[in-house]
Order: C-alpha cells, then structure tokens, then sequence
C-alpha cells in the first residue's frame, strides 16, 4: 500500500490522535480507526487497535517511540496488525483476551494503565464481544474521553457477535458507560463524538425499539420462529451486505428473550 493510500494521524483530542486504516466494507465504514495515546512532552505513546495488517498504516503508527499497543477485543480488523507492529516498536501489546497478548499479560477490568504521560483506565464492555473492552481518559479535557471500540460506534450502531456477543452482557456495558458521563466517544468506525452518556442513552434506546420489534414478529410468526424468518421481518430492508450482522444480532436478541421466559 503507498503512502497516498493511508491516513496521516490527525490531532482527535488533547491526548489523542489517530490514523484510518485502507480496509473499508459494510461493517467497517470508512476503515478502522487506529488511535496514538500521548501526553504532550513525553516521548512514549500508546497504540489502541492497530487494524489491518498494512505496512504503511503501521509505520505511520511507529513513527514515534511506542511503548504500549492495546486491543479493543478480537476482531481481525483490529487485530491483524498487532503483531508486525510489536516487530516494529518492540511494545508489548495487551488485550483482554490472552490469545492476543504478546510480551504482557491480559487487560483486567478496572486496572489503570499509566503509560504514555496519562491515566488509561480499562472497562470491561462485553456485548459486541465477549473480550470487548473500552479504554476511558478522564484526563484528557474537561470531560475526558473514552475510546469504544466497536462497543459505541461512530455511526450506525453495534453488531451483536452472537454467541459470543450477548444482549444481555451489552445492555449492562452501556449501563457502565452511561456512568462515565459526556466524555468524547473514540469510536474503532466512524467519526468522533461528544457525550457518551447521551450517545448511551440513544443506543439503549434503539436496542428497546429492536426487541419490541422482534416480539412483534415472534407474535405473528410463532413463538418457535427462527433466525432467519424474524430477521425477514425486522430487517426487511437491509443491504444484502450486512445480512450476517443482521442475523447474528436477532440471534442475540431472541436469546436474550427467550431466557427472560
């Protein structure tokens, strides 16, 4: 991939910039965002979701010392790329999932990373995924940020990677979040956004709206309707491109239901 190809990193927030990986598609929008943590003054950085494994994304995540690369959970479109860029950097990369850990130990809810001249402070968020984990700056501004992974996104809302993503492990991760307040959203997709509390609240809202329609369709199709008949209903409209993440999250969704009987 050429240099034209692959974004220069753009100044996001006090203490973050971040680079957008050449790897667009229906679940990625416009690429996935490849975030550099660093206070101002200090040498060192930390790198959250490498993305792809693309050698001019990752060099220009390098170009400065990097002393930590953290994972935001599983997917290959944030994973792939860790490797080669622990090669390049010689940082050890941590994620809640040990698979993908090298050099380190796994993420712990609750811990609190000091590294790169700040305070990172990691929140277990599962839902999108069981290992799914977002990364909260309270210093970084007046209401800190908090970067999402796929667990917020930029635009459009959150694939449910059933089984391994439940509904109920999500409704509970936005509740957390809710609590972090109107801290800057730094989605993994999509563009940068204020109030993640109120970002919360508009999520929670369209997951109700959702499950309301599903109990809608079950009504009328029977309560043994599988995925792909209530999926024919609910998500009538939707672009044969993301018909897999419409099935995997109605998977979610009656589960989820289906345990409240």
């Amino acid at each position: 991939m050429d240099a034209e190809s692959s974004s220069p990193l753009i100044r996001r927030t006090a203490l973050t910039r971040s680079s957008l990986a050449p790897n667009p598609g229906p679940m990625s929008l416009e690429g996935t965002n490849s975030y550099v943590i660093g206070a101002g003054g200090r040498s060192g950085a930390v790198v959250v979701d490498p993305g792809p494994l693309d050698e001019q994304h990752l060099r220009n995540l390098a170009s400065g010392p990097v002393e930590l690369i953290l994972i935001t959970h599983r997917h290959a479109d944030h994973t792939a790329g860790a490797a080669r860029l622990h090669e390049l950097t010689g940082a050890p990369v941590r994620a809640a999932d040990p698979q993908h850990c090298i050099g380190d130990q796994s993420l712990q809810d609750g811990e609190v990373l000091s590294a790169a001249g700040t305070e990172i402070r990691v929140v277990a968020t599962p839902g999108h995924t069981s290992d799914s984990v977002c990364f909260h700056l309270p210093l970084d501004g007046p209401a800190g940020s908090a970067l999402t992974g796929d667990t917020i996104l930029g635009r459009g809302t959150t694939m449910l990677d059933h089984p391994d993503g439940r509904l109920g492990d999500y409704l509970r991760s936005l509740n957390r979040l809710e609590l972090l307040g109107p801290a800057t959203v730094l989605p993994a997709h999509g563009p940068v956004l204020p109030a993640l509390d109120a970002i919360v609240r508009a999520y929670r809202a369209h997951r109700l709206d959702r499950l309301a329609q599903i109990r809608s369709a079950i009504t009328g199709l029977g309560p043994d309707a599988g995925v792909r008949e209530v999926a024919d209903v609910v998500y009538a409209d939707a672009d044969p491109s993301v018909r897999r993440a419409a099935e995997s999250s109605v998977a979610a969704q009656l589960e989820y239901l289906r345990f409240l009987r």
